[in-house]
């Protein structure tokens, strides 16, 4: 039996100004936030995706990454057409789930003849071990059934070009159970959190860390707030560092037992594991010493910046 084709045109983004088309994303869950939600994604946490949703500010954030991730994806398409045969073309649009409507989804292409779709990916050789042996990252493969979920299509290809070494395709059919948790969670996550700005926990990311100190960049020195009932939590991170000490001094001892069986050879083989222990140079500016000697030069080129300290002493 067919699938029921069951997405609506949300918005044409053919001409539309990125501010705009960002803007629109804010008003529901994407595919990018589908794996950062279910807590796949290992650079953007829940907790930064609640915080874009509920604000009003717009973040044109952009890296080199990301401006190669977008020049790239046309060769991308072209090169998946190459290996396959199956033509494709461009959504130019930002497609919304009629069953469901906080789910959106912005595709890179469509195949032209088949319910399926494609998503070009860019990837750094540094990453290259993420797709080995037909691996998928997993906040990618929550990407696409999310796509699957709000066009109803059978079928999602990726392609992905490793820079230098590889390029992959992959055919991700639909997988009903997972679609089904995916909506579940979306949905909750759209109406206890977004819709009541209620944050979800944090998660200890890097990402997530991130966010937060941009909210709170600046420390008023006459605020003080009363932790109540966090005795509890501040004694098991005091139990905490103690362990990382304990455990990091135990890392270090194996280390330098290993250096000493190596000596100078610069590499050690083991059963299960090779070690290295390489010569190298740097070279670094004394700024002590130009801020001293030139101060005018010092202070044309240095670049200030201010952040928060975060310590916890006992003090009872």
């Amino acid at each position: 039996m067919e699938r029921r084709f069951d997405m609506r045109r949300f918005v044409a983004t053919s001409g539309l100004e990125k501010t705009e088309w960002l803007k629109y994303r804010k008003m529901g869950i994407t595919g990018t936030d589908a794996g950062a939600i279910c807590g796949l994604n290992p650079y953007v946490s829940a907790f930064q995706v609640y915080q874009d949703k509920i604000t009003d500010t717009i973040e044109e954030r952009d890296n080199e990454s990301m401006r190669q991730g977008r020049d790239l994806e046309e060769y991308v398409a072209r090169r998946f057409t190459e290996k396959t045969g199956l033509r494709v073309r461009r959504a130019n649009a930002i497609f919304q789930n009629e069953e469901h409507p906080i789910m959106l989804a912005d595709f890179d292409r469509m195949i032209v003849g088949q319910k399926a779709g494609l998503e070009c990916k860019t990837v750094s050789p540094y990453s290259a071990d993420k797709w080995l042996d037909g691996q998928i990252p997993l906040h990618y493969q929550m990407q696409v059934q999310h796509y699957l979920a709000v066009s109803g299509f059978e079928c999602w290809y990726i392609a992905a070009v490793v820079f230098g070494r590889d390029f992959i395709i992959h055919k991700i059919e639909r997988d009903e159970e997972l679609i089904q948790n995916l909506i579940t969670i979306e949905e909750r996550f759209w109406k206890e959190h977004v819709m009541a700005h209620v944050m979800p926990d944090p998660d200890g990311t890097k990402s997530c860390s991130d966010q937060i100190a941009q909210m709170y960049f600046k420390a008023d020195k006459e605020k003080v707030v009363q932790l109540h009932g966090y005795n509890g939590i501040l004694n098991r991170r005091e139990e905490l560092v103690e362990l990382i000490e304990k455990l990091e001094t135990e890392k270090t001892t194996i280390d330098q037992k290993i250096k000493l069986e190596m000596q100078d050879a610069s590499k050690a083989l083991a059963e299960e594991y090779q070690v290295t222990w390489s010569s190298y140079s740097s070279s670094r500016l004394d700024s002590k010493r130009l801020k001293a000697e030139k101060p005018e030069i010092y202070e044309a080129y240095v670049n200030k910046s201010s952040t928060r300290r975060f310590t916890v002493n006992r003090v009872a």
